[in-house]
């Protein structure tokens, strides 16, 4: 039979998803050891022992059985603690809940707060699977498309109230944002909240990158900030980012607990629970890794001025500074196709990076490159990266 009679056979949502072309770069590249790979967000460091070896204990006790769906109770105990030292106030452990990675937590939330011919809002450029996992839910995804400037990314929020129809049920935000690096305030997230509030919206806050905030504070502003505990917000994040995990595909939800036997559904009616061993890591990450979430986002500030000071010295680059995330998103002038420029770049600079467009629209004719990466490979890259545009 051929492919396109059996695809036909498909449902729309799962025909309908989007090949990544992030992962599309990587594949063509991957296997070119001469290429600094600078494509996929993740650092270049191994998870550190201490977590590891959390996960090794486990597993010599024989923890290798069904466990508790919404998460062990040490691990949703040390969640509440990370969240009361991190951002104030107190948390109850009841609200915590966890998945399979920050992916599967996104996929829950959307799951839970629209369906099939409704609406979510998503800011763009923005991490392509969020708008992958709206599409595939039967949801649509709207795009509210960030302005650039030299100064950095801004958003709209007069054109973010233009998009809400009757069919929007919430509003997706990331911020830190990948790929951008830009960093809502205080008063544009309760803007956000308040706009919400009004049109019965729920929000997604996607805070995965809270802690690679290079102000002056150890975090980025957040809901948490100001907004009751029965808000409706659908925190997701994941433990990839901060303690180098990103193979262990662990995540998290935080929810009001009315939520919980919901979520539980969700969780028990996909992956049943995530294996206790790999629970065992998390609680290491949490309780004893603040000193290498520190100096992780050292080495991100450390990689993000090396890489401005260097495609500023270029000067045939267009980017704003990131204020967080780890990422530097960039244009260079006469490459709109960045999808084709990525692929050249990899066989004419060996520099691997992502293609703009594969964030949505809005990050046509831009590249992402993720700079939490040691200083050599960032100098190597820099330095390629200078060489071809001059040549150009």
């Amino acid at each position: 039979m051929k492919a396109d009679a059996l695809t036909g056979a498909l449902t729309r949502p799962a025909r309908d998803a989007p090949e990544s072309r992030i992962v599309e770069v990587a594949a063509y590249g991957r296997d070119r050891e001469d290429v600094v790979p600078l494509w996929v967000g993740e650092g270049d460091r191994p998870t550190p022992a201490f977590i590891c070896d959390a996960a090794a204990r486990s597993l010599e006790a024989g923890e290798t059985f069904y466990t508790y769906q919404r998460g062990i109770p040490d691990l949703r105990t040390a969640l509440a603690d990370y969240h009361t030292a991190l951002f104030g106030g107190s948390f109850s452990d009841d609200r915590f809940y966890v998945t399979g990675s920050g992916m599967q937590a996104i996929q829950h939330a959307v799951r839970m707060v629209a369906g099939a011919g409704e609406e979510i809002l998503v800011p763009t450029p923005a991490w392509i699977n969020i708008i992958a996992a709206t599409g595939i839910n039967g949801a649509r995804p709207v795009e509210i498309p960030l302005t650039y400037s030299a100064d950095g990314w801004t958003l709209d929020l007069d054109r973010v109230a233009a998009s809400i129809t009757p069919k929007t049920r919430a509003i997706f935000f990331n911020s830190p944002g990948n790929p951008t690096g830009w960093v809502a305030d205080e008063a544009m997230l309760r803007a956000v909240y308040d706009l919400a509030q009004r049109h019965g919206l729920w929000i997604l806050a996607d805070e995965t990158y809270s802690r690679y905030y290079y102000g002056d504070a150890e975090r980025a502003p957040s809901f948490y900030d100001f907004a009751p505990a029965d808000a409706r917000i659908l925190y997701v994040n994941t433990f990839s980012k901060n303690w180098a995990m990103t193979g262990w595909r662990v995540g998290w939800i935080s929810a009001p607990p009315e939520l919980g036997q919901v979520v539980e559904n969700l969780i028990q009616y996909s992956t049943s629970g995530v294996p206790v061993f790999m629970q065992r890591a998390c609680v290491a990450a949490l309780r004893d890794g603040e000193d290498f979430v520190a100096d992780q986002v050292a080495r991100a500030r450390a990689g993000r001025d090396l890489l401005s000071q260097a495609l500023a010295d270029a000067g045939c680059f267009r980017f704003a500074e990131p204020a967080g995330a780890f990422y530097h998103f960039f244009a260079i002038d006469g490459q709109p196709d960045t999808l084709k420029l990525g692929l050249r770049l990899v066989d004419e600079a060996g520099v691997g990076l992502a293609p703009g467009d594969a964030f949505g629209s809005a990050g046509a004719g831009f590249l992402r490159l993720c700079f939490l990466r040691s200083a050599d490979q960032l100098e190597v890259a820099a330095e390629r990266l200078r060489d071809w545009a001059r040549k150009q």
